[in-house]
């Protein structure tokens, strides 16, 4: 499946370069090739979503755990496709791992007396950017993390960093239901 993941993942950057492309394209034959090649690829990404869907349905875990994951708001087939396909380790990890393994974890930058900004690094890229936009759509439609971004917002963080934290508990949700084996549920506030 991470290899499906990866090659879907490739074909959408080839797309999107060439559809870059395809704006300063001025010769006739050029435009219609770049068209048949963009049809092309969205076969091929229709074909691979095609079989990553039947390799999910064909596993009852992987599918358990797909339903799991997109019972949380915000989070959809695609990203449940991806933190499936490359963190196999979720809900097997506390919740610091989880959120440094994904490289969302705050990593402070301090020597000596002198202290900087914390940040983020190293994990798993991909990670992080499949949990952008559905950190995105959660900071808007899931209750609960909609209230930690506006708690953050209110303090005075940047966006960023409010959307930062919406993805580590976009992780660390996923991780603690995939553990209890359980969907999310709205919570009654």
């Amino acid at each position: 499946m991470a290899e499906l993941i990866n090659a879907r993942d490739g074909l959408v950057r080839d797309r999107t370069a060439l559809k870059n492309r395809e704006k300063n394209l001025t010769i006739a034959l050029l435009k219609r090739q770049c068209r048949q090649r963009l049809e092309q690829i969205d076969r091929h990404i229709e074909a691979l979503d095609a079989k990553i869907a039947t390799l999910v349905a064909a596993d009852a875990t992987l599918a358990r755990r797909h339903q799991i994951l997109t019972s949380i708001a915000g989070v959809g087939t695609l990203t449940a496709n991806q933190l499936i396909a490359t963190m196999p380790e979720l809900g097997s990890l506390e919740n610091k791992q989880a959120a440094a393994l994904a490289g969302l974890a705050p990593v402070a930058r301090q020597s000596g007396q002198w202290k900087g900004k914390s940040f983020i690094r190293g994990g798993r890229a991909n990670v992080r950017q499949a949990l952008y936009m559905p950190a995105l759509v959660a900071a808007r439609f899931n209750p609960d993390l909609k209230a930690k971004y506006q708690q953050l917002i209110t303090a005075g963080k940047p966006a960023k960093i409010a959307i930062t934290a919406v993805m580590r508990k976009l992780v660390v949700t996923a991780n603690a239901l995939l553990k209890a084996d359980r969907c999310w549920q709205k919570s009654s506030a």
